[in-house]
C-alpha cells in the first residue's frame, strides 16, 4: 500500500531567497501592530478592567448556558461565567459599571433578582481597576521572563546567535498576536496571556528543531555555503514542521468552533500563534543566522558569496 505524503521528501525550496522580502514584510507588520497598540489599544476584559465577582452554587450541576443567557439580557455589559471546583459551583464576572460603588451594588441586585433563589450566593466581591493594573503588570512580566529564560536556554545549548535569533522570532510572534487583537478589537484577558505563553513554548520548540538540524549540518557539511546549508536544514525539517502545525490547527479549530464562548479567545490566539510561529521559524529565526554571521568551527561564516570563495580556495 502506498503511503500518502503531505510534504514531498527531499524538497529543495530556496527559502533563504525570500529572506529580505520576509524581513521587510515582518518589520511592516510589527510596526503596524505597535501603532495599533498605542493608538487603538487593546480591548481589556474584566480581568484587567475590574468588575463584579459573584460566586454561586446550584442544587445540581450548573447549566452554564442558561445562566449566561439570563444574565446577558440584563444590559450589564460583558458577562463571563466559569465552572470551577464542583460542577455546581459557578464564578460570574460582570464588567465594572459606570457610576462608582452605588452602580456596582445596583448591578449586583439586578443579577440576584434575575437568578432568583434557585442558587446559593457564596461570595460577592468588587474588583477595582488597581487590581486590573497589577494583573497587566504581572502578565507583561511573565512574558518577558519567559523570553529571557528561553534566550538563556538556547544560548547555552547552541551559540549566542541561535539564542538571539530564537528570541527575536518569539518577540515577532508576540507583537503580531497583540497587533491582531488590537486590530479586531477582540477581548484581551488572562486566558489570552496564557495563550501567548503557550505560543512562545510552541514556537521555540519548532525553532529548536530547525536549529538542531542546522547545528548537525554545520558539522556534517564543513564547506557548504551557509545559505545552502540553512536551506537544507529547513527542507530537512519541513515535513515535521508542517505536519505538527496542521494537526495542532485541527485540534484548535475544534476548540474554536465547538468550545463555546469561554474558549473562543484562547483558541483564536493559539490558531494565530501557530500560523505566525510556523512562519517565523522558517523565515525569521533561520535567516537571522545569516545576518548575525553564524560562527562555524571557530571561523566567522558570511553570506553565500563569501562561503563560495572560501570553498573555492580550499578546493583549487
Amino acid at each position: 500500500m502506498r503511503l500518502i505524503s503531505l510534504v514531498p521528501t527531499n524538497t529543495k525550496i530556496n527559502f533563504l531567497r525570500f529572506r529580505k522580502i520576509a524581513a521587510v514584510f515582518s518589520l511592516i507588520l510589527c510596526v503596524a501592530s505597535a501603532a495599533l497598540f498605542f493608538t487603538k489599544g487593546l480591548n481589556f476584559g474584566i480581568d484587567f478592567r475590574g468588575g463584579i465577582l459573584i460566586e454561586v452554587r446550584t442544587e445540581g450541576p450548573a447549566n452554564i448556558g442558561e445562566l449566561r443567557s439570563t444574565l446577558s439580557g440584563l444590559g450589564l455589559g460583558e458577562v463571563q461565567l466559569q465552572e470551577f471546583g464542583q460542577p455546581s459551583d459557578v464564578l460570574i464576572r460582570i464588567e465594572r459599571q459606570p457610576g462608582g460603588e452605588k452602580a456596582q451594588l445596583v448591578a449586583v441586585e439586578q443579577a440576584k433578582q434575575a437568578l432568583g433563589n434557585e442558587v446559593n450566593y457564596r461570595r460577592t466581591e468588587f474588583v477595582g481597576p488597581k487590581v486590573g493594573g497589577e494583573l497587566i503588570e504581572a502578565g507583561v512580566t511573565a512574558v518577558l521572563l519567559a523570553l529571557a529564560a528561553m534566550l538563556v536556554y538556547i544560548w547555552f545549548r547552541f551559540e549566542w546567535q541561535f539564542g538571539v535569533g530564537a528570541v527575536l522570532a518569539l518577540l515577532h510572534d508576540v507583537v503580531l498576536t497583540i497587533g491582531v487583537f488590537a486590530l479586531l478589537g477582540l477581548e484581551f484577558n488572562l486566558s489570552t496571556v496564557a495563550a501567548i505563553l503557550t505560543i512562545a513554548g510552541y514556537s521555540i520548540n519548532d525553532t529548536v528543531v530547525v536549529y538542531d538540524r542546522v547545528r548537525e549540518n554545520l558539522r556534517k557539511y564543513k564547506q557548504m555555503p551557509l545559505t545552502d546549508l540553512l536551506n537544507l536544514s529547513i527542507n530537512g525539517t519541513l515535513s515535521r514542521t508542517l505536519l505538527t502545525s496542521v494537526t495542532t490547527l485541527l485540534a484548535l479549530s475544534a476548540l474554536y468552533f465547538f468550545g463555546g464562548e469561554v474558549l473562543a479567545g484562547f483558541s483564536f490566539a493559539m490558531i494565530w500563534g501557530v500560523l505566525v510561529g510556523t512562519y517565523s521559524s522558517i523565515f525569521i529565526a533561520v535567516p537571522l543566522l545569516v545576518y548575525m554571521k553564524l560562527r562555524r568551527t571557530g571561523l566567522i561564516v558570511g553570506d553565500t558569496d563569501d562561503d563560495e570563495a572560501a570553498a573555492g580556495n580550499a578546493n583549487p
